[in-house]
């Protein structure tokens, strides 16, 4: 006797269907389009979730070289100071800081040249 797949294909289906939303043309009408399509998205989200933390480190990395280098150090002697000096405030901060309030980065920055 033949079985259709019924109520719990067409679930299947939707809930696919419903991940795919936004994609263009067949890749969220079709559902065996849409299938290859919402698996490499959820695998690129996954591995971008990674990516996210570097490329911030990179970018907070990028701002304090530029501010300490106007404060005539390099980054990583600024750095090895701050370590020096235990000064124990992440780059996130201090990428911060070097944005909204350059006077208080020119303070830890002479206190990491000092150390």
């Amino acid at each position: 006797m033949r079985v259709k797949g019924g109520v719990k294909a067409r679930r299947r289906h939707n809930r696919i269907l419903k991940l795919a939303k936004g994609f263009t043309a067949s890749s969220s009408k079709l559902f065996t389009v849409a299938i290859n399509r919402v698996q490499k998205a959820l695998r690129y989200s996954y591995r971008d979730r990674k990516v996210r933390k570097r490329d911030f480190r990179r970018l907070w990395i990028a701002r304090i070289n530029a501010a300490s280098r106007i404060n005539d150090i390099s980054y990583s002697k600024f750095i090895h100071g701050l370590k020096k000096a235990n000064v124990e405030l992440d780059r996130k901060v201090l990428a911060e800081l070097a944005i909204s309030d350059p006077g208080g980065f020119s303070q830890i920055a002479k206190m990491a040249a000092q150390a």
